[in-house]
């Protein structure tokens, strides 16, 4: 059962008891990512996180891997475009403890200048990764394409530039400004009991920061197209069209509409352009959802002289699914694959404490399970026409990175 507790400061708490599991999964959810930056201090969220693990008061970054190693739990953090998430997965007997050393790397980390010296060395080589890797980092041209100088065109991890300007004081300033109670939500999810609410109200229930979050500025999106030349053996070729947001009524509709497009093995653009023309290895499209819009993307690699073929291919899918729609079939199979997905993605303490999460922290309201199937339920050939015809009759944005030969 999930419940809701809310800190005397005003952070949120959501707690799911799951008896039959001996594990708990924590996370500190903090409305916070690469759309609250600036050009000036881009990637500083994603480097804050970072730096967490890297020593408190009282915990050198050896003794914060060392202490969950010694109880065989596991930590981990991420950062997205509108949240950062910190999060501890253990033995039920454990909690506490593991609360305790996620408290004390919130509260009391050193940000240390010799420490934030090494660790910028390790982004730097997060971000190196990452530029050889083009059908990665295709994905943030797209955003720069769709997005223009909006903040949700920046690349979550920053710059090489942006990342050498950071000083302790830009993360402590950054957090007074962004880690505010009423930004912030723990979720807990496994074998726990609501008294368990009291230990996060002793470490979390009493702080305050000086400063209020800005609020966000709504983007357009702008239908660009960005180009790299770069060595590499294939052409990768990204397509962005305006979605919807996280909280838009027709949201089920356009995901079902997605597993037919490219979500899945049987999708139209994976049989088209794989397994009948054999044009590439890695092809399909998701929806990103964020607070006020989204971004549906289509990808695909492909060698250099079939990507006429490739463009070509998915612009006629494309327009066969806004002249036909979908087919009994496929609407069918696919609300049956959305519904499977979204059980089967539950079966852990890490699924349920991250669904709980993201619900509270930008919807703040959750849906029950049947509320959700009776949504999909319900989606029908008029509501996925209409996202159809929503998504795919204004302009698109593109991204391509391909090779100088």
């Amino acid at each position: 059962m999930l419940q809701k507790y809310v800190c005397q400061n005003g952070l949120r708490v959501v707690m799911e008891d799951i008896p039959a599991v001996r594990s708990v999964t924590l996370g500190i959810w903090i409305r916070t990512g690469s759309r609250n930056e600036g050009k000036a201090n881009n990637g500083i969220s994603h480097f804050l996180e970072h730096m967490f693990f890297k020593g408190t008061n009282t915990r050198t970054a050896r003794d914060i891997a060392e202490a969950f190693d010694a109880i065989g739990g596991q930590v981990n953090a991420f950062t997205s475009k509108e949240y950062t998430c910190f999060y501890a997965k253990v033995l039920d007997t454990h909690k506490a403890y593991a609360l305790e050393i996620l408290a004390d790397m919130f509260f009391n980390s050193l940000f240390d200048q010799e420490e934030m010296e090494k660790e910028k060395n390790v982004v730097l080589e997060e971000i190196k990764m990452s530029e050889d890797t083009p059908d990665d980092i295709v994905h943030d041209l797209l955003s720069q394409a769709s997005y223009g100088q909006h903040p949700l065109a920046f690349p979550i991890l920053g710059s090489e530039q942006t990342l050498a300007s950071f000083k302790p004081k830009d993360l402590r300033d950054y957090m007074d400004t962004n880690y505010s109670p009423e930004n912030i939500v723990i979720s807990v999810a496994g074998n726990i009991d609501e008294t368990f609410f009291n230990e996060i109200e002793k470490y979390f229930g009493k702080y305050k920061t000086g400063k209020v979050p800005s609020s966000f500025e709504k983007p357009v999106f702008i239908a660009d197209h960005v180009e790299r030349k770069k060595d590499t053996e294939q052409a990768h070729l990204c397509m962005g069209y305006n979605g919807l947001s996280i909280e838009d009524d027709d949201i089920y509709s356009l995901i079902v509409m997605n597993n037919v497009l490219g979500g899945s093995m049987s999708s139209r653009l994976f049989q088209e352009i794989r397994e009948e023309r054999g044009l590439a290895y890695s092809v399909f499209s998701y929806h990103s959802s964020f607070l006020d819009n989204g971004l549906l993307t289509i990808y695909a690699g492909t060698g250099q002289k079939q990507l006429p073929l490739l463009k070509e291919t998915i612009a006629s899918t494309v327009e066969d699914l806004m002249k036909n729609g979908l087919t009994a079939k496929e609407l069918k199979n696919s609300k049956e694959q959305l519904k499977g997905n979204i059980m089967l993605s539950l079966e852990s303490t890490n699924s349920r404490m991250s669904r709980n999460g993201k619900n509270e922290l930008l919807l703040n309201r959750h849906r029950s399970m049947d509320e959700i199937i009776q949504e999909i339920d319900a989606v029908n050939f008029e509501s996925t026409n209409m996202v159809i015809q929503k998504l795919f009759n204004g302009s698109n944005s593109s991204a391509l990175i391909s090779s100088n030969g």
